[in-house]
This record gives structure tokens, C-alpha cells and sequence, in this order.
């Protein structure tokens, strides 16, 4: 990411630091046709522009957050912040890298040189007419050119300047104590659900519907475009893959329930779910589906005739939705990870990876990495998107995950910014569309999208989403304070994740800042009434 400038004129991030003792150097840098400097001392890197990730709610002057070399690094646009005519950035542009209490980048049309200035060189700014205000400048470097001409250079005031702008920054580092931050329900349940309702994760296999307890599920993941086959292993072993360093053996739902191969593609998914007595197993579905929470009601015991017969052993129960018209066969997750086929399958892979003596230390270690149970300090969240970019929150705030219909019905006397409301299984449920809540341009419905549903102060809200991505164990090694740029922003995106290799910035949103107090008093008071309108609203299914 980082550029070094050769010109001779120019000076790289090296140079920079090896002059920032000097209290008389300053670096010089053109926006919008106006020469400025700053003082060298702040001044870290001088970087190309990196591609960012765009934070929802922050002022409009940031460009995003950006990773450099691990440190998430947030991207102001000089040109937004001196409200000037905007341009593409080309080969001159640069982000000159500040240490402002943090890090900050700020995105200038070129840089030029570093200078010595004189004391007797620099003015008062105050007479001077420029596209920044006086308070911004603590002053102008007027030297003489090489031609004899005058050169003028403002002093900028970046530490003014970001104040002013960016009222959340004077206490960046001090996010608050979001829900990512807590501990999950010893009984699996998020505040706000009570015990008789299932949370199930549901998915297909060869067009039919399954479902696991969220408890069970440590992550779900896509199918990746190489699995690394095993020799002698059963026909329903498709081999290994590494995930977050730890051998994970694949088994195919397919072949263990007897049913029709098919090819794999990206459309596949791996339910990651833990193996009695240690390790953990991928559970190679067709599809996953929904996130669901389900009353215990709806769950009928698998038929005497059928539980009786050993084929049917790890099926626990099949759950009626939509009056009965959709099936889902509930999996016991104990009694199909108990199956002999599956102690099989992983002493298969453990026996398959030590051929030799070498190798038989790499795969004890990769045991033992596989036994470790997940750390303490793991979040599991929900990873979804919202255009290019992408969000998490905790797996345990969500009630269910569930398709757009494509009917949302607008009831009088909602608030403005509910999109309509929805009948989930004979519940109300106002919808808002997330990107309206996070300020961001609204799209046209399409079938990507789904309906994310929380429990938030004792209502049951659903937000539209584009999609949703993945579900993921995240180490908090991996998560850091997200930059407060504006008091909403601050409350709602609260830590940043940095994923694979540092490559990929994930927003952990804090879900009960999703509505804010006046939001929320205006949901109580629809509430209030749904039920008298409960009996008008026509049934639009949610999935």
C-alpha cells in the first residue's frame, strides 16, 4: 500500500519519518487548485488511496475505512471536507497518513515536497481568502519561488479541523459495551425469547427441509473451490479443508441420507457443528435456507413407526410451518454425530492424513487444534451485505432469518419509516429496510434479499437486507474499536473485524441501537394498535 515518492521533490513514508524530529519541516500538498502544509512531526506515511470500506451513518467528508497492514485506518476526502468540486482520483492522488491521537488518512490531490521553513517565512492567516476558514490555518508559509515570484502555502489545522468535522473522533477507542461485547444466554436463547420456542437453522438436502438447533451450529461457510480428497475413507467423506487453521472433515448429507449425488458448487454450504468428545465436523448441505424461531407447539415427535425404525434414528422431530403446508425434519444433532458413520468418517480422515512419521505430527496437531473448544472469546456472528460492504452482528440477537414476501403491507398510522408489515406465523411484524436506517441508497426488491428479525426492547422488528453471507466465529484478536466519526455512528457500528489475512473489513453493529429511543416510542405505540389491525392485514408469507 505504501508509495514511495521519487521524484526529487517528493519524499516516501521513510523520508518522512527520518525528518519528523525536525520541528522546521513541513510537507506541501495541493487540493483543488490551493497549496497547504503541515508540520512533519504528525505526519507517518504517504500512501496511494487504498480501496475502503464505506462506514453508513459517519460524516459525509469520510471516504471509508481502509486496512493498512492490520490497522484499520479511516479515509477523509479533503476536497468533501472544503466542500469543492469532487474529482477521480488518478495517479497523483495520495492520503497522507496523520497521527491525530490515532492514525487518520486524508485523501490530497497531490503531494508535492518537504520544506524547511523559517520562522520569519510563515504569517497570520486571517486576511487570506481561501476555499478552507480562517480557523483551519494556523497561518501561511510566504517564501520566494525559484522565478522570484511569491509562493503561498496555508498551514493546515488538521487537528481543528477534524474536531470541528468530526464530533465522535475526541473519543475514539472509547466504544461502548454493544452486544458483541456480552456474553451469550447460558441457555442459548437471546434476551427477549422465551424457552418453549425452537431456534432452528434450517437447509435443504435434495430439495428437502432440515433444520439444526442454532445452539449446534458453530459457523456456516461456503463450499470452497478445493477439498482435498482422502484415500479409504467412506463414500460419504468428501475430504478435508482447512478452516481457521484446524482440519475439518466434510461429510456429505447427501450420501448419509442415502439420497441422489449431485455436483458441488458455490451454492453449497458447510454447517459446521461440533463432534461428541471433540473436533468438529462440516455438514455439506444444498442450500441453507432461514434462521428460524419456532414455538415448541408446532414440533411434533417423529411418528412411533418411523422412530422405531434405525435409518430414522438421528431425526428428532418434524415441524409444521405455514398451517401445516411446509415440513422441516429436525435433526438430533447428538444422535447423528454420535452415528457410527460419522466416529467412521473423522477416524477415517485422522488415519488418512499420517502416512508417515512426519505427517503424523502435523495431523496430531491439527487434532489437538481440532479438540480445542472454541475460546471464550469468540463471537459468532451473522455476516450480511449491504452492497459492497458488509456488517455482522451477534448470532445470538437474531430471532430469524426469513425470504422478502412480495407483498409488504402498509398500515395506516405505522411510522414513516416502517416499510410495511408482514404476518409471521399470525404475528405482526413491521419491517425496515436497513439501508434507510443506515442512510444509504435504496435498491429494488430482489430475491437475495432477506428479512433479519430482532428483539429489540421487547419488540419484534425485522430489517431487509441485500443478503446474507455467512455465519462466523470471529476471534476477538480479530476485533478492534471501530472509529466514532459521529455520536449515531459511534452508538451503532461499534468494533470492525478483520478477516482473512486482514483482507476484509466486517462493521459489527451493536443490534440494540438499531432503533433509536424516539424510534422505538413510535414502534410501542404502533404496537399498541396492531392487534386491532392484525384481523385486516392479509397473510403474506415470509418465506
Amino acid at each position: 500500500m505504501s508509495d514511495t515518492l521519487e521524484a526529487p521533490e517528493r519524499v516516501s513514508a521513510a523520508d518522512a519519518a527520518a525528518n519528523a524530529a525536525q520541528d522546521n519541516q513541513f510537507v506541501t500538498f495541493s487540493v483543488s487548485g490551493e497549496m497547504f502544509a503541515v508540520p512533519m512531526a504528525p505526519v507517518q506515511e504517504i500512501i496511494r488511496v487504498p480501496e475502503v470500506a464505506r462506514l453508513p451513518l459517519a460524516p459525509p467528508a469520510l471516504d471509508g475505512l481502509a486496512n493498512l497492514r492490520g490497522r484499520v485506518l479511516p479515509i477523509m476526502n479533503l476536497r468533501r471536507l472544503f466542500n469543492t468540486d469532487e474529482r477521480e482520483h488518478d495517479d497523483s492522488t495520495r492520503a497522507l497518513v496523520i497521527n491525530l491521537g490515532q492514525p487518520l488518512g486524508f485523501v490530497v490531490d497531490r503531494v508535492a515536497s518537504v520544506l524547511s521553513v523559517e520562522p520569519g517565512e510563515i504569517e497570520a492567516a486571517n486576511a487570506i481568502q481561501s476555499i478552507v476558514q480562517a480557523e483551519y490555518l494556523t497561518g501561511v508559509i510566504n517564501r520566494a519561488g525559484a522565478d522570484g515570484s511569491r509562493q503561498l502555502m496555508l498551514v493546515l489545522d488538521f487537528q481543528r479541523l477534524v474536531d470541528d468535522q468530526f464530533a465522535g473522533m475526541a473519543t475514539t477507542g472509547s466504544v461502548g459495551t454493544g452486544s458483541l461485547g456480552q456474553e451469550p444466554r447460558k441457555d442459548g436463547l437471546a434476551d427477549g425469547v422465551v424457552s418453549d420456542e425452537l431456534r432452528l437453522v434450517s437447509f435443504t438436502v435434495c430439495e428437502q427441509e432440515y433444520a439444526i438447533d442454532i445452539v449446534d451450529v458453530q459457523e456456516i461457510v461456503q463450499l470452497p473451490s478445493q477439498i482435498t480428497a482422502v484415500p479409504n475413507t467412506p463414500h460419504h467423506v468428501l475430504g478435508l479443508i482447512s478452516l481457521r487453521r484446524r482440519l475439518l472433515p466434510l461429510v456429505s448429507l447427501r450420501s448419509l441420507f442415502g439420497l441422489a449425488r449431485a455436483e458441488l458448487d458455490e451454492h453449497h454450504r458447510i454447517v459446521v457443528v461440533s463432534v461428541p468428545g471433540g473436533g468438529q465436523v462440516g455438514l455439506v448441505t444444498d442450500s441453507v435456507k432461514e434462521v428460524l424461531s419456532v414455538p415448541r407447539s408446532q414440533a411434533d415427535p417423529m411418528p412411533g413407526a418411523l422412530s422405531r425404525d434405525g435409518s430414522l434414528q438421528e431425526f428428532e422431530s418434524i415441524c409444521r410451518l405455514d398451517n401445516g403446508k411446509r415440513l422441516v425434519s429436525i435433526i438430533a444433532t447428538d444422535r447423528l454425530l454420535g452415528m457410527q458413520a460419522i466416529r467412521d468418517a473423522v477416524n477415517a480422515v485422522g488415519d488418512a492424513t499420517a502416512p508417515s512419521q512426519a505427517r503424523q505430527e502435523d495431523a496430531e496437531m491439527a487434532h489437538q487444534a481440532q479438540r480445542q473448544p472454541a475460546s471464550d472469546d469468540d463471537t459468532q456472528v451473522v455476516i450480511f451485505r449491504l452492497g459492497a460492504e458488509e456488517f455482522g452482528v451477534p448470532i445470538m440477537s437474531v430471532q430469524e432469518i426469513v425470504r422478502v414476501p412480495e407483498v409488504l403491507t402498509r398500515v395506516p398510522k405505522t411510522p414513516r419509516f416502517v416499510e410495511g408489515v408482514i404476518n409471521l406465523r399470525g404475528t405482526v411484524l413491521p419491517v425496515i429496510d436497513q439501508r434507510t436506517r443506515l442512510g444509504m441508497e435504496a435498491i429494488e426488491r430482489n430475491d437475495r434479499q432477506r428479512i433479519m428479525v430482532y428483539t429489540l426492547g421487547g419488540l419484534r422488528t425485522g430489517f431487509i437486507v441485500d443478503s446474507v453471507a455467512e455465519v462466523l466465529r470471529i476471534g476477538r484478536g480479530h476485533i478492534e474499536p471501530a472509529p466514532e466519526l459521529s455520536d449515531e455512528q459511534g452508538r451503532l457500528i461499534t468494533e470492525v473485524a478483520k478477516l482473512d489475512g486482514d483482507k476484509r473489513l466486517v462493521m459489527l453493529i451493536d443490534p440494540s441501537q438499531l432503533l433509536g429511543a424516539r424510534e422505538r416510542s413510535a414502534m410501542e405505540g404502533f404496537a399498541g394498535g396492531a392487534a386491532d389491525d392484525d384481523r385486516d392485514l392479509p397473510l403474506a408469507r415470509a418465506a
